[in-house]
């Protein structure tokens, strides 16, 4: 239906003038989005409001009537895109948290991977000074009157060697492998710390844009 006539709506208007300039402010920042061009609409809003009640013709005020309501569907509109980005915004910080708290717990698990492989070195070390003290001892039965059973013991050293060689070469395979899981880790939190970082910039960023706007405003 066709507005009402402009003489209608001085009680209209003066019920306007009695928001305070908080709720003006509040609503003002809610539809204002990220403000891209947000706050040329509001103005052009009430550019064409105050025309709409100046109007001399029931044509002309429809016309304005008509641009009112498309800016404000085009205020709304903006304002349904800021709620959406902020809701897909904290969907990202609770997928970064619990991306955070895996890394953590990798992080103690591959710090429990480490300890174990620095077990396994120690068992290595003390496994080569047993062959060690077996090579000598080797030496010294060597000397033993009783040359058959000398190399019995000489046959049974050697395999015991050849053992603890295969020992040692999975021990070091073993290490060197967790040595590149836990580099592989480190990298990724330094990418992850990284893009924080950069959200947290970001998101002051965003605050001190909003908190210049608002003073503006009250200006």
């Amino acid at each position: 239906r066709p507005p009402p006539a402009p003489a209608a709506t001085s009680a209209a208007f003066a019920a306007m003038g009695a928001v305070t300039d908080d709720e003006v402010i509040r609503k003002r920042l809610l539809i204002d989005g990220d403000g891209a061009g947000d706050d040329r609409r509001i103005n052009l809003l009430v550019k064409s409001f105050i025309k709409w009640c100046n109007s001399g013709s029931q044509e002309e005020g429809y016309s304005q009537y008509q641009r009112m309501l498309s800016t404000l569907s085009q205020c709304e509109f903006s304002m349904g895109k800021t709620l959406l980005v902020y809701d897909m915004n904290l969907r990202e910080m609770e997928n970064y948290e619990k991306i955070y708290k895996d890394i953590e717990n990798n992080i103690a698990a591959a710090h429990e991977k480490i300890a174990e492989c620095k077990k396994q070195i120690l068992q290595a070390k003390r496994i080569r000074k047993n062959r060690q003290e077996y090579d000598a001892l080797a030496k010294v039965i060597q000397h033993h009157p009783d040359r058959h059973e000398t190399l019995k013991q000489l046959e049974a050293l050697g395999k015991e060697l050849q053992h603890l060689s295969h020992i040692k070469e999975n021990v070091e395979d073993k290490l060197e492998l967790r040595r590149k899981q836990f580099h592989v880790l480190l990298s990724t939190i330094h990418e992850l710390q990284q893009t924080l970082e950069n959200d947290e910039k970001l998101s002051e960023a965003e605050e001190s844009q909003e908190t210049h706007m608002e003073a503006e405003t009250k200006q």
